[in-house]
């Protein structure tokens, strides 16, 4: 799908319109002009370390800012603790009420089809209702759907739910990350995205560690998840920073994506169709392998934890050999270690692999992301890296369906058996393909930064390799460079 995109010179930096309450804004005290390189394109400064993730926060000027943003950051980690409890918890609650995996698949593909919907349709709500009043109405709406399984079996309502949180949860991002984009700078945007990501996954890895000591058949999960998700809205609407101006709607191009890098295309969709799966029915196998709730829980923590910690190691060594080279390293170890989880039966090697699956599987969106950067035109960044989230997501929408139902015939260990086939088709794809040249025709990559995909198109505005003003359309674009190099073989 191509769509015509025009974004307006200052899209990134739109004024601020003014409070919720309607009240004039007061200027952004956080927000500098820190200058600008030859030809008037902002100064970005990123920084390489492999403790990245610590790195950033203890960085001056970033700590400013994030003692600034205080009441949005502990609002985002409850938020996360409360969706990563949920996120674990409705397939092993589909599976102990007796659906069957299929439809725990289907239920899954739901959550990322809401996602999907979110991203096209609640930017204008937002822009119409205000970031505070939206944030506390998706969250009062997740609760909502959430609480509601307690009385239901019906799967068709299942589907329903897990729609419209998924739907809600796109909400959510969309608000944290622009208003964290509004009230950060040029200087440390970069810095703040990390601190975010770093936020998010600490959250989902918590919320494993709570649920592994909850029943799973109770209502208890279910109000501990809500009762999570009620208390982010607490330090959102108390705050007293300025709500920034709205946001434009998300636009992708698959087709310019493509153009661009057929490598980059290929990557975000075994991305999720990988990541989609696993979070869709990881829980489920654990559960049947291991016969134990906390083990499923502490299966599915391992792998966060694994992806959360090798994500930055993998993008400098992807940054040092190439993306294609690590994306089929990761491709054919991912296979190898897909086919022993499901070969595997003892709990201490399953979580060690799953620890393993997640270093190596997490980090594929992130790479997918970089090598459309590389390849993309200037002006391009905004577009290219929603239309590679936007395709991750359409890789979790189709697999889980179908594994859960290889999950049903054959067994659990289908699941790793199908995520193995996946990861070596891709492996086959990336190993085949000629190298790519960057946009600019040389063999220079840009700088590996951290993501992930439990963010919005939104969070590409604080992404240091993006421009901070962004012009171009769809219509008339350069062509892209021509291949250059060898094949990887």
């Amino acid at each position: 799908m191509t769509v015509n995109q025009t974004r307006p010179a200052a899209q990134n930096k739109i004024p601020a319109q003014g409070r919720d309450d309607g009240q004039p804004a007061a200027p952004n005290p956080i927000k500098q002009d820190h200058g600008s390189e030859p030809g008037g394109q902002p100064i970005r400064r990123t920084q390489r370390t492999p403790l990245a993730f610590v790195g950033v926060i203890l960085h001056t000027n970033t700590m400013r800012t994030v003692i600034t943003l205080s009441s949005l950051l502990f609002s985002t980690a409850l938020l996360l603790i409360g969706h990563g409890i949920q996120l674990t918890l409705l397939p092993l609650r589909g599976s102990a009420i007796g659906l069957s995996d299929t439809i725990i698949g289907l239920t899954g593909s739901a959550y990322f089809a809401g996602f999907i919907v979110g991203c096209f349709t609640l930017p204008k709500l937002i822009a119409r209702v205000g970031h505070i009043r939206g944030f506390s109405v998706f969250t009062a709406l997740t609760i909502t759907a959430l609480l509601s399984l307690a009385f239901t079996d019906w799967w068709p309502a299942w589907l329903l739910v897990r729609f419209t949180i998924g739907l809600m949860m796109c909400g959510l991002y969309t608000i944290i990350e622009s208003w964290l984009n509004d009230q950060s700078s040029a200087d440390n945007r970069g810095r703040v995205l990390a601190t975010y990501t770093f936020i998010t996954l600490t959250g989902m890895a918590l919320g494993q560690l709570i649920i592994g000591q909850l029943v799973i058949g109770t209502a208890t999960p279910l109000m501990l998840a809500a009762i999570f998700l009620a208390l982010a809205i607490v330090p959102v609407g108390l705050t007293r920073q300025l709500a920034p101006a709205p946001m434009v709607p998300t636009q992708i191009s698959f087709g310019l994506l493509y153009q661009r890098s057929k490598t980059a295309f290929v990557a975000a969709l075994l991305s999720g169709l990988i990541t989609g799966s696993f979070w869709s029915l990881g829980a489920i196998f654990a559960q049947q392998a291991l016969g134990s709730m906390s083990a499923a829980s502490a299966f599915v923590g391992v792998a966060i934890v694994g992806g959360a910690l090798l994500q930055y190691p993998v993008g400098l060594l992807s940054d040092r050999i190439g993306r294609q080279r690590v994306l089929t390293i990761l491709g054919l170890l991912t296979t190898l270690v897909c086919g022993f989880i499901a070969s595997v039966n003892s709990a201490s090697l399953l979580l060690v692999s799953g620890f393993i699956f997640g270093a190596l599987a997490m980090p594929l969106y992130a790479l997918a992301l970089a090598t459309a950067i590389d390849r993309a035109a200037p002006g391009e960044f905004i577009l290219v890296g929603s239309s590679v989230l936007l395709l991750n997501a359409c890789g979790a929408v189709l697999a889980p369906p179908l594994l859960g139902a290889a999950m049903g015939q054959i067994g659990p260990a289908a699941l790793w058996v199908g995520l193995a086939a996946i990861s070596f088709v891709g492996a086959l794809y990336f190993l085949t393909q000629r190298f790519e040249a960057t946009a600019s025709g040389e063999a220079h990559h840009s700088e590996f930064a951290v993501a992930a995909t439990e963010m919005a198109p939104t969070s590409f505005d604080m992404d240091p390799r993006g421009p901070e003003e962004s012009d171009a359309t769809i219509d008339g674009l350069e062509e892209p460079p021509p291949l250059q190099g060898e094949p990887l073989a």
